[in-house]
């Protein structure tokens, strides 16, 4: 089982911690948040990891090696010249994450109460080209799928803005269910097929929007879903107690 942790983020909201140190080794509860999802992996049954980096990024390599990478197979998807964004990160990954089976992608700043395993499974009983965990949550952005069995991906959604995408004709974003993407999604590698056409940096959401009419782009939604966005640095001690009070620490 493959999966990829996006760890290539600038770490500017949690500036001043992140000028000398890459967001995803800052401490969490006495642990690198890169640590604890790397962990929770590992316990998932993930046995191949990719990490990507950018910002800080030979911290990142050696801090693997100190780990003796966890006991994993670990290869770095080097940005260092160059951030690639959500999508063009996936597909500069792709030498590791081809093959015939899917793989998870997780966001290094992103902590929850989902298994892996479980989302990664759910995956493979579906005809999705990828699986989003999605919820209630408050955000701006939202993610807007069909209703009731007609559980795809239809477009997106600013509220602050009003601003709507969608590549569907007479789109009504008031018909679909609106939900927040929690940066945790599931992938089958035919997506590398689909994204030929597409280069440098880009968002995999917007890749997501514009392949949506002909492949499922599909929700997961967990009702007693817990989740927290490390963003801002006094999310680091709310995260830290939000781990220990959900038993996560």
């Amino acid at each position: 089982m493959k999966a990829m942790i996006f760890a290539a983020g600038l770490g500017t909201r949690l500036k001043p911690l992140t000028d000398e140190t890459p967001k995803a080794l800052l401490p969490v509860g006495g642990r690198p948040m890169l640590e604890h999802i790397i962990l929770k992996l590992k316990t998932a049954g993930f046995t191949h990891l990719v990490v990507n980096i950018h910002h800080l990024g030979e911290q990142i390599i050696e801090f693997l090696a100190s780990k003796n990478h966890f006991g994993l197979h670990i290869d770095i998807s080097d940005e260092r010249d160059y951030l690639m964004d959500t999508g063009g990160g996936i597909k500069q990954a792709q030498s590791f994450l081809k093959g015939d089976e899917p793989f998870l992608v997780h966001n290094v700043d992103i902590f929850s109460n989902i298994d892996p395993g479980a989302l990664y499974r759910h995956h493979l009983t579906s005809d999705a080209l990828a699986t989003l965990v999605v919820s209630h949550r408050q955000a701006a952005r939202r993610l807007l799928f069909g209703q009731e069995k007609d559980n795809r991906l239809y477009g997106w959604r600013n509220r602050n803005t009003g601003e709507v995408r969608s590549h569907y004709p007479q789109f009504d974003p008031s018909k679909y269910l609106e939900y927040a993407f929690g940066g945790i999604h599931v992938i089958s590698p035919r997506i590398f097929d689909l994204m030929e056409e597409w280069t440098g940096k880009f968002s995999i959401i917007n890749f997501y929007l514009s392949v949506c009419a002909k492949a499922p782009i599909r929700p997961y939604v967990q009702d007693d879903l817990r989740l927290m966005d490390i963003g801002k640095p006094e999310a680091l001690a709310d995260a830290a107690a939000w781990l220990r009070d959900n038993g996560l620490l």
